[in-house]
């Protein structure tokens, strides 16, 4: 069986394992390292003290002093050794001759031992000396004859320092009980961890997740939908290649704040409010998105927010065009009514042997159309605006409306991240939600106010009616997608359409109404 076939959880349970013992075998040896040392120092503290007892001993000194004093050295000497445990002690006089040690044949004869000179300088001192089974210790004190401190002699004092095995066999039964146990532990612990990673893992292998990585990626960064996530600290987890083609964006940014890649995505908002937003449409670094916006719950607990959206700016552009294409459609609609009526009345007048009122009625109609036609031409510099006022003047007549455009308006050019699209769309809804104003009122003049004026430095617009009006109540809903309220055929869009290209533009939007008497939109572009 090769290693990728072997279960998640045994591999994390032998690696646990196996960390256990090596943490186990490096504590072992850090634990009985320190033991030998601190026996060590333990043995030079026995020692030395065993060294200044013999030292200190009167028939010792008094020995020292004898040609054959080591018939009396050599018996207490043993004495001592054997009380104390002590490996062995020798007593020499200032020629180096032993008169004591463990080995009889030893006695009486000269030491030659390479560390012992200082000891017959008055010096106190410890050294290490291997012999045939091991390191001894060994502490050297010279013997004083008197309160002059005249030295006779010195005393060695050697221990046997302990091996790593001497210790480890000291201990041979409390190291098996504790790794037996150590081990029994750990494998249940290691057992018990990996149970836990493999649930974390939903029960997948490593391979599995990764496959399952790789295809999710692939997946986001194929639909053809931009796709970006952030978690609870507003840092991108996901920001898969269409939203990169839409937005500019290049390079990795997983990790990076939202804001700092995309100011205007609005999905620290879902974070801040935890609420979804569906099939919105918003404007995101110049571009029309249609972006849905829904917070990641996961027991309960926000952890972050995902936006799924499209490009929609191409597509606004052509619903844009087509209103405005709509508009002349209907201008010429209605302006066919308009001339149909009239030919037939001018047909009628011949008819009735009055060609002189037929004359008059059809120059009147003609001058009348140049005259819209050539004022709008004049002060509005855009084919396409033009063509809309146009339209719904002659809408307005086909509803018994009076629309007006004030002859003081002008349109030389349209205010900055604003287009003849949306000015299409915004002058378009304006005039029909007044339009819808009279649905439900009877009233004997009806009038709807255009006015476009434009400086260096603002650009204003204004629509007024003499319609039904707007309760203060719904004054603050009128923009929400979805509200229409007294309209047989409203769809709620228009006006939040309107609100939407205000922003666009930066400008500020001003609504007076009063029930029955009438409501005027005032928009401004620009600095007031």
């Amino acid at each position: 069986m090769c290693l990728k076939e072997i279960p998640i959880r045994w591999k994390i349970t032998l690696l646990s394992y196996g960390v256990v013992i090596f943490l186990l075998l490096i504590c072992g040896l850090v634990v009985i390292a320190n033991m030998q040392q601190q026996e060590e120092l333990d043995l030079r503290g026995e020692s030395m003290s065993t060294a200044r007892t013999v030292a200190e001993f009167a028939d010792i000194k008094d020995g020292l002093e004898e040609d054959e004093g080591w018939e009396i050295i050599n018996p207490i000497v043993e004495e001592i050794r054997v009380i104390n445990n002590t490996d062995y002690i020798v007593v020499m006089n200032m020629d180096r001759v032993r008169f004591s040690h463990p080995v009889k044949s030893m006695i009486g004869n000269v030491s030659t031992g390479s560390d012992e000179d200082p000891a017959f300088a008055e010096h106190i001192y410890f050294s290490k000396a291997k012999g045939e089974d091991g390191t001894y210790l060994r502490a050297f004190i010279p013997v004083l004859k008197d309160e002059q401190l005249n030295q006779i002699g010195v005393v060695m004092v050697g221990n046997k320092i302990p091996t790593f095995k001497e210790i480890v066999s000291g201990f041979s039964k409390e190291i098996l009980l504790i790794v037996f146990l150590t081990l029994i532990v750990g494998f249940i612990a290691s057992y018990i961890l990996a149970n836990h990673i493999k649930k974390q893992m939903f029960d997948l292998e490593p391979f599995e997740i990764k496959r399952m990585f790789e295809e999710r990626t692939a997946t986001f960064h194929s639909i053809n939908e931009g796709v970006i996530a952030i978690d609870y600290h507003e840092k991108i987890t996901i920001f898969n290649e269409k939203a990169k083609k839409i937005f500019n964006v290049s390079g990795e940014v997983t990790g990076l704040s939202i804001r700092s890649v995309l100011e205007d995505t609005r999905l620290p908002e879902i974070v801040e409010r935890n609420e979804p937003v569906y099939n919105e449409q918003i404007m995101v670094s110049g571009k029309s998105i249609l972006s849905t916006r829904i917070p990641i719950n996961k027991d309960g607990q926000l952890i972050g927010a995902v936006a799924i959206f499209q490009d929609r700016t191409e597509v606004a552009k052509l619903a844009e065009e087509l209103t405005g294409v709509r508009s002349f459609v209907e201008a010429l609609r209605v302006q066919n009514h308009e001339h149909m009526n009239k030919l037939h009345t001018i047909a009628g007048l011949i008819q009735l042997g009055k060609p002189e009122k037929a004359f008059q009625l059809a120059f009147a109609a003609s001058e009348e159309q140049e005259s819209i036609s050539l004022f709008l031409h004049e002060v509005i510099k855009d084919d396409a605006v033009a063509g809309l006022l146009i339209s719904k003047i002659r809408r307005g007549k086909e509803l018994d409306i009076i629309v007006t455009v004030d002859t003081n308006s002008n349109l030389d050019h349209f205010p900055p991240h604003l287009d003849h699209h949306d000015f299409v769309l915004l002058l378009g809804n304006l005039v029909e939600n007044a339009f819808g104003a009279f649905e439900q009122l009877d009233r004997e003049e009806k009038i709807i106010d255009i006015s476009i004026e434009q400086d260096d430095h603002i650009c204003s617009i204004l629509v007024e009616d003499n319609g039904i009006g707007i309760e203060e109540s719904n004054l603050e809903k009128i923009f929400t997608k979805g509200f229409t309220k007294g309209k047989e055929n409203g769809t709620g869009y228009g006006l939040y359409l309107v609100k939407q290209i205000v922003d666009k533009g930066e400008g500020q939007i001003t609504v007076t109404s009063n029930v029955n008497e009438g409501t005027s939109f005032l928009i401004t572009f620009g600095e007031v």
